[in-house]
C-alpha cells in the first residue's frame, strides 16, 4: 500500500488540492449567496454585474435593452423592443465555472504569484467571455428563435467550458512549473 501511495503521490497531491481548494470555494460562494434574501427573491451581486454589463454592451450595439427584476424569482429579465427575451439568474453569472477554474489552477499550482495572477486574469477573461456570450445568446434568440434551446443548451455552454478547457491547456502546457522541469 505504502508504494502505491508513493508512486502515485503527485496524483493524489492534485487530487487533493483540487478537492479541498473546490469545497472551500463553493463554501464561500454559498456564504455570500446566503446574504441575499431567498424569501424576497433578491438577486444576488455577481448576477447584478452580468445583467448590468449585458445590458451595457447590448445598448452598444444600438439594441433598445431594458432591465426589470422578476418579483416572483431570483432573476433579471432583458427585454429588447420591450420584448421579453431572457431571464440572467444565478446560474449565468458563471461563478461555479470560475470556481472550477480556480480550483484546477491551485491543484496544479506553482510559483504564488505567477498561479494568482493566472487565476486572476483568468476569472477576469471568464467574466468578458460570459458576458459576450450572454449578448450573443439573446441576439441570437431575437434573429433564430427557433434555436434558443441549441444555443442556450449546446452552442454556449460549449464556448465557455471550451474557453475554461483551453486555459487549463495553456497553464499546465507553458505557465505552471512541472512543465518546465519536464521540457
Amino acid at each position: 500500500m505504502k508504494d502505491y501511495l508513493i508512486k502515485y503521490r503527485p496524483f493524489l497531491v492534485f487530487l487533493g488540492k483540487f478537492f479541498l481548494s473546490y469545497l472551500l470555494l463553493i463554501v464561500i460562494y454559498q456564504l455570500f449567496l446566503n446574504q441575499y434574501d431567498a424569501e424576497k427573491f433578491e438577486t444576488d451581486g455577481m448576477t447584478q454585474l452580468v445583467a448590468h454589463q449585458t445590458h451595457d454592451v447590448l445598448t452598444a450595439f444600438d439594441y433598445n435593452a431594458k432591465l426589470m427584476p422578476l418579483p416572483e424569482e431570483p432573476s433579471i429579465l432583458v427585454t429588447v423592443d420591450r420584448k421579453p427575451v431572457v431571464r440572467i439568474i444565478e446560474g449565468c453569472n458563471a461563478i461555479s465555472i470560475m470556481i472550477l477554474f480556480t480550483a484546477f489552477i491551485i491543484a496544479f499550482s506553482g510559483k504564488f504569484l505567477r498561479t494568482f495572477g493566472f487565476i486572476i486574469a483568468g476569472i477576469l477573461a471568464i467574466h468578458i467571455l460570459n458576458v459576450l456570450r450572454i449578448v450573443l445568446l439573446i441576439i441570437g434568440i431575437i434573429n433564430y428563435p427557433e434555436y434558443e434551446d441549441l444555443l442556450h443548451g449546446v452552442i454556449f455552454p460549449l464556448i465557455i467550458y471550451g474557453f475554461v478547457f483551453l486555459l487549463w491547456i495553456l497553464w499546465v502546457n507553458k505557465f505552471q512549473h512541472h512543465a518546465k522541469k519536464n521540457n
